[in-house]
């Protein structure tokens, strides 16, 4: 009796695991499949593929949650320019949380895009056949972080430059750096609230 219910325990807990890889493969199948098939992509045109980049993923899911609440449009740039740096009040404590600031990000490119459900083949072409396909031809970039959240997904591209390589910022320059960015967003926020400073929709 004592063995069949340590077995049926065993059971359901095998499951329950099974059941939770699950759900994290599929947020990480939709991330794979973009960072494969824009290295295909870029492939078919001779350019070298994309590293990974952990930095620029941090910053990348940090930028999807930001999103998720947004409205999913036709846009593929609801509220950025390739780029640019996302009009977020916040995005230097964004920065912050992935150990980054602007000092070695400003060469690299935020690429938000928004796709009901996350259908692999639309996402995709909401990539490499939009606005975004500029930056995915361009040869600067070498290496990429994609995060997602809801119908949100978000490419962040690097360079070899020290100013887009998203290297972890370190010491004290690293939080003068952040909290100048800061006062600048907080001194910027309401002019671009007024003037909607930053804001594209197609």
């Amino acid at each position: 009796m004592a063995f069949s219910k340590l077995s049926l325990f065993f059971s359901l807990l095998l499951l329950s695991f099974l059941f939770l890889n699950s759900l994290v493969s599929c947020d990480t199948d939709e991330v794979d499949n973009l960072f494969n098939g824009i290295n295909n992509y870029r492939t078919s045109l001779n350019l070298t593929v994309l590293k990974k980049n952990d930095n620029a993923e941090c910053l990348a899911d940090a930028l999807a949650d930001q999103f998720k609440n947004q409205p999913c449009t036709n846009s593929t740039g609801a509220n950025t320019v390739p780029g640019t740096e996302p009009q977020f009040a916040n995005y230097p404590n964004l920065l912050a949380k992935c150990h980054l600031n602007v000092s070695n990000t400003r060469d690299g490119a935020v690429m938000p895009a928004c796709v009901p459900n996350l259908v692999p083949n639309i996402v995709l072409t909401n990539f490499t056949e939009s606005q975004y396909s500029e930056n995915l031809n361009d040869t600067k970039y070498t290496g990429a972080g994609i995060g997602s959240n809801g119908d949100w997904i978000v490419v962040v591209l690097t360079t070899g430059t020290p100013e887009g390589s998203y290297s972890p910022a370190t010491g004290a320059a690293a939080s003068l750096v952040c909290k100048i960015s800061l006062i600048h967003h907080v001194l910027l926020l309401p002019l671009k609230r007024k003037y909607n400073v930053g804001s594209t929709r197609n």
